[in-house]
């Protein structure tokens, strides 16, 4: 399944997925696959488990989504028409990270 994290809390290591009309899906730190926390409004792709206290979200990961800037390393990197080796170099911007810090 693929939906957003509603919530998470962070010092208690568990959130809930929002399932739409249904009941929320928990999700546990320990079911994060390439991440250590989530963040609200991040999209996830999970397997969704019931169990006695409801539904439980397993092999949990972000979804993939491309930023404008690295729509852009295709073309020349930073846009400035070279090879794009000062890319994320320039003013101190780094490249975004989608999703969580790691």
């Amino acid at each position: 399944m693929i939906s957003k994290v509603k919530k998470w809390f962070r010092e208690k290591d568990y959130g809930f997925i929002d399932n739409g009309e249904g009941p929320d899906v928990m999700v546990r730190k320990a079911d994060l696959l390439n991440c250590k926390f989530l963040k609200v409004g991040v999209s996830v792709e999970f397997e969704c488990h019931p169990e006695k206290r409801g539904l439980i979200a397993r092999k949990v990961k972000l979804q993939q989504q491309k930023t404008q800037q690295q729509q852009g390393r295709g073309n020349g990197g930073n846009g400035s028409g070279g090879n794009g080796s000062n890319y994320g170099h320039q003013g101190g911007n780094k490249p975004f990270r989608f999703g969580v810090m790691t």
